[in-house]
């Protein structure tokens, strides 16, 4: 289709979001190993070297389609379950889910360029959200919602823990999405249950004491 003769030729944010809603398209119908630049082009009426002027490369314009596309995770739906351990397996298990919506093919193809995993995964703040030193970031304040609400509960004595435990399930969480392809909800299960619990209630009794 000759969009310049009908009279409508997409420029700037138009045309950026019809590449990134076909990339998407391309990834859902035929996987990330069959997408190309030329297909995610043709299916967003355009041609491969607009692309190329805004992304080098494939991966970098996967990239961005899942920016755009992953749901963003409303931070101030914190899990209140009646249960430090159950919120906090539901605070991760809703971390992990827009890893989910991307696929196991997509996930595998962009494994085999683990820098670009590695970038997708820090900079997409639904998964993972930099700390600032000056700022106190919006992971570590659903965390100490989260346990401010258990101690409100009485499970735990929340001056007894320091940050670096209160983080530690979703530190796990980020080390795994990072090295593995999919986390399940066994893995999940095995960082609260295994790791995380026990500490807490080692330093609750060693409170006690």
């Amino acid at each position: 289709m000759d969009e310049q003769k009908k009279g409508t030729r997409r420029r700037g944010e138009n045309l950026e979001e019809a590449i990134l809603d076909a990339t998407m398209d391309e990834l859902v119908e035929n996987g990330y190993s069959h997408l190309t630049m030329e297909s995610a082009a043709v299916r967003a009426g355009t041609n491969k070297a607009v692309l190329y002027r805004r992304w080098a490369n494939k991966s970098e314009l996967v990239i961005a389609a899942l920016r755009k596309w992953i749901p963003t995770i409303n931070i101030s739906d914190i899990p209140d379950t009646g249960s430090l351990r159950d919120d906090v397996v539901a605070y991760l298990r809703a971390r992990v889910e827009p890893v989910k919506t991307i696929g196991a093919q997509t996930i595998r193809g962009l494994m085999m360029e683990p820098q670009v995993w590695r970038t997708l995964v820090a900079s997409m703040p639904q998964i993972v959200q930099r700390r600032s030193e000056n700022k106190e970031d919006k992971i570590t304040a659903a965390m100490m919602t989260i346990m401010k609400n258990a101690e409100l509960r009485g499970e735990i004595r929340l001056e007894k823990l320091s940050p670096r435990i209160i983080l530690l399930p979703f530190n796990l969480l980020h080390y795994e999405l990072i090295t593995k392809q999919e986390i399940s909800d066994t893995t999940i299960a095995e960082i609260v249950d295994d790791i995380f619990m026990p500490l807490i209630r080692s330093n609750n009794r060693s409170a006690d004491e």
